[in-house]
């Protein structure tokens, strides 16, 4: 497809749309990890108060929350921007590139945040049409690991943000290079996966490696573990449910010719279903301990819970779509096949309504293609104002209509 094959019309006049590329650029140049989002706090609410935005305050730690008041009485509805980058080298050549070596905005936070401040943008210069109010959380630490207990969102959750006043409902995007610039996808039902980090520490004992039969091999026991731990979805999770078990990191040994009396495995569980994580990480526990104890070693199995299933609220999702379609037109809102990739976002949508939303930032002519995660990552910029556009008029119909 070309790029005058894609309609990105966004409405928006051209200085709106160069102050989102703006936001955009600063940020994916000056990117900071989780819990260390400081600079990028700042930014945002110089940005905000910059717009006029009176009611600004900092929430657990790097978050950055404000409530913009309409002139109607509504609903309280809630728009969610994660602001953290990953430990990733960037390899794009652009004049806007990471100024932090060996951390990247290569997940989309950086587009994330700035339509979020497009979004408040537009709605503090209607305040005259809002009904209710809209309060833009602005999260840190969604790509922190679940041992930094609390991860972004629930730490959020618990300082409180979802109160005073109460959310009656939350949204959130997500990058998406699957799908084309000019789309916004939506999923039914299970939309992100829940994860849980599994680690493993095999106990063995050290012998001459001439010498085998004298010890318990760590590493024989953590390769018989490997191969065995993927018979659990292949074999112990009904097939017609998603369920991931992987195991990404085996550290043993220190010399090619010492058995290893220690091995450290670490990896993932990932499930839509909380009774299949549950199955899995059973299977992972009785599996472990049994194959340690076939080979005369032992095993500890930690599993440290992380972010939850994220599942849209049926009735929000519906009215959300809904009101995309009739005013932008059924081809710009489709349907996505749900991720197993993990986001803290259900730690709001498990208290209150939420819809979680794809917006699309590909462009195959022009190379932006590349999965999230990746030193290469980039999106269509257009993406930028396309989000804005389509999001600020729904914001204000539900601030009017919503009711759970």
């Amino acid at each position: 497809m070309s790029e005058s094959d894609i309609s990105v019309d966004s409405g928006l006049s051209q200085v709106a749309e160069e102050r989102l590329v703006a936001w955009r650029r600063h940020l994916h140049a000056h990117p900071e990890l989780s819990n260390q989002e400081e600079q990028t706090a700042r930014y945002i609410e110089a940005q905000l108060e910059a717009m006029g935005v009176a009611d600004i305050q900092r929430v657990a730690g790097t978050g950055v929350v404000a409530l913009i008041e309409g002139a109607h009485p509504g609903a309280t509805l809630g728009w969610r921007a994660d602001i953290d980058a990953l430990p990733i080298l960037e390899s794009n050549e652009v004049a806007y590139r990471s100024t932090n070596p060996g951390v990247m905005h290569a997940c989309g936070h950086d587009v994330h945040t700035s339509v979020g401040l497009g979004l408040a943008a537009q709605l503090q210069a209607r305040r005259g049409e809002l009904h209710g109010r809209v309060k833009f959380i602005f999260q840190p630490a969604e790509e922190a690991s679940p041992e930094d207990e609390p991860i972004g969102a629930e730490k959020m959750v618990l300082a409180g943000v979802l109160e005073a006043p109460r959310v009656d409902a939350i949204f959130a995007l997500h990058c998406m290079p699957t799908l084309d610039v000019g789309k916004i996808g939506y999923t039914s039902g299970g939309v992100w996966a829940g994860s849980d980090l599994v680690e493993i520490t095999v106990h063995g004992q050290k012998a001459h490696g001439a010498y085998p039969h004298e010890g318990v091999d760590a590493v024989l026991v953590s390769a018989h573990l490997v191969c065995a731990l993927q018979s659990i979805v292949s074999r112990g999770v009904d097939a017609r449910r998603a369920c991931v078990v992987t195991i990404g990191q085996v550290r043993a040994g220190n010399s090619y010719n010492i058995l290893a009396d220690r091995a450290e495995l670490t990896g993932i569980v990932r499930a839509f279903a909380e009774e299949d994580s549950n199955l899995a990480i059973a299977q992972v526990r009785r599996i472990a301990h049994n194959i340690c104890e076939g080979f005369g070693a032992s095993c500890e199995v930690k599993i440290t819970q992380g972010a939850r299933p994220v599942i849209n609220d049926p009735v929000l999702q519906k009215q959300t779509v809904d009101a995309l379609v009739k005013r932008f037109g059924a081809e710009e809102i489709v349907s996505h096949e749900a991720q197993l990739g993990a986001e803290d976002f259900a730690a709001f949508s498990r208290e209150v309504p939420g819809c979680y939303l794809f917006l699309g930032i590909r462009d195959a002519s022009r190379g932006i293609v590349n999965a999230l995660h990746t030193p290469n990552f980039n999106v269509d910029e257009r993406c930028l104002a396309f989000g804005v556009a389509r999001f600020a008029p729904i914001l204000l119909e539900l601030g009017r209509s919503w009711k759970a």
